[in-house]
């Protein structure tokens, strides 16, 4: 129990404790008069995030005031990264379940990290709104999760989609994946890439990791990587050392909320196709949608990129560049139609699949020499549409006016995505190709 002879009848004791917690990432545990756990956060730097609870705003902000008041000690654990600290915290919050952590809850429900272990090839989702079964469920977090979660993800590459995958569904194989199979994010268990039990190896790990068994899996990889290396598995040895690595350095991946990817977590992909599938009138949910920009190097020579989104993520492999050939001088709108000729005409040369929707970066002529391209390599596109930048119009071949589309919509966001792809993609063939010029 405390001494108050000892000690005055305030927080300054714990103040000055607080001056010695280390700049590491980790718990911290405050306590009352009878050293009884009243709260417990997590911190990037345990001294500076403590201490703030011992400034005059946190004595004065209506949400820690009273939490501050009730401060007689506190006390620490550190850990080897923010993501392990986030996973302590909520453990250590479930077991205690100080008395403040359920104050401050402001009416939000927290969230978890809900595996769905009952499908073939489980998926991973944070969630504040948890099933009751057929999912195992971890949490729950009083930090933001999402962030964790994508850094978690590149460590065992698991699926975030809401796709039913099937190891017998012969239409695996055609499939093509999203933007994180491409970026090494996902094993990609949609198109076949990985087997069922090698994906299910990954989900066990994750789980015994977010269990705060850290130390035990880490042994265990490096006696895996060890057996498999002595049976001259050394693709796989490889691929279990760079998982051991990854976990050993999570103290390196910086601030979380910079990893929230709005591709993924942010923008419904998902939302925007069904909407452009109403404002456009479309048979079908779109799944292809390729975009087209134009780029010049210093007025002398035009290049362009092509960019292809697969259910409204990017596909790297889809991307191609262009120089333009027939067209001298700045002339955008000549420029737009070589490219979207040369493409529809390889497309249909080699029986390829035409794009749901077709987006040029532009106005109304663009659109317009778009249309004659297309025309003259005698293709019909189920939708052929330009995005202005300034007032951010959709101008739609065959109709008249513009769409005037909600700038907070679903379907406007993707094809800003698509468009600002398209012109990064372009922008980065032109510095490439200024480079090349400046070192000859």
């Amino acid at each position: 129990m405390y001494d108050f002879m000892e000690y005055p009848n305030d927080n300054s004791f714990a103040a000055e404790r607080v001056k010695e917690f280390p700049h590491a990432p980790g718990v911290y545990l405050m306590k009352d008069a009878q050293e009884r756990v009243i709260y417990i956060g997590k911190a990037k730097d345990l001294r500076k995030r403590a201490g703030s609870y011992f400034l005059k705003t946190a004595a004065e902000d209506e949400r820690t005031r009273f939490l501050v008041r009730d401060i007689r000690d506190i006390d620490f654990i550190q850990t080897p990264s923010e993501v392990d600290a986030i996973i302590m915290e909520a453990r250590l919050i479930k077991d205690i379940q100080p008395k403040y952590n359920r104050a401050l809850k402001d009416g939000k429900s927290f969230p978890y990290i809900q595996v769905h272990y009952r499908e073939e090839f489980p998926r991973v989702e944070a969630t504040r709104e948890p099933l009751s079964s057929g999912v195992k469920l971890y949490g729950p977090y009083i930090s933001p999760i999402r962030g964790a979660l994508v850094v978690i993800q590149k460590i065992f590459k698991f699926r975030t989609c809401q796709y039913d995958i099937q190891s017998d569904d012969p239409k695996m194989r055609f499939f093509r994946p999203c933007l994180l199979a491409s970026i090494g994010q996902c094993t990609a268990p949609c198109c076949g890439r990985t087997s069922k039990e090698e994906y299910r190896k990954q989900i066990h790990r994750l789980q015994r990791f977010l269990e705060g068994n850290r130390d035990q899996l880490l042994e265990e990889l490096r006696s895996e990587m060890k057996e498999a290396s002595k049976n001259l598995q050394f693709e796989n040895a490889a691929a279990i050392r760079d998982q051991i690595s990854a976990l050993e350095r999570l103290n390196e991946c910086g601030d979380l909320e910079t990893h929230v990817q709005p591709e993924v977590f942010q923008m419904d992909p998902k939302k925007g196709l069904l909407g452009l599938q109403k404002i456009l009138h479309l048979p079908k949910t779109p799944r292809v949608i390729e975009g087209v920009d134009i780029a010049h190097l210093q007025g002398e020579e035009t290049v362009a990129s092509l960019v292809q989104f697969i259910d409204g993520l990017p596909f790297k492999a889809g991307y191609k560049r262009y120089r333009i050939r027939s067209v001298d001088g700045v002339n955008d709108f000549a420029s737009i139609g070589e490219v979207v000729y040369r493409r529809l005409r390889r497309l249909r040369e080699e029986n390829g699949m035409l794009p749901d929707i077709f987006l040029i970066d532009g106005g109304k002529g663009q659109l317009h020499s778009a249309a004659d391209a297309a025309k003259e390599a005698g293709v019909e596109l189920p939708a052929l549409v330009s995005l202005a930048k300034r007032e951010e119009e959709v101008f739609v071949w065959g109709r008249e006016e513009p769409l005037h589309i909600s700038r907070h919509a679903f379907s406007l966001r993707l094809l800003q995505y698509v468009r600002d792809e398209a012109h990064r993609f372009a922008q980065h063939y032109h510095h490439l190709l200024r480079r090349k010029k400046f070192r000859k």
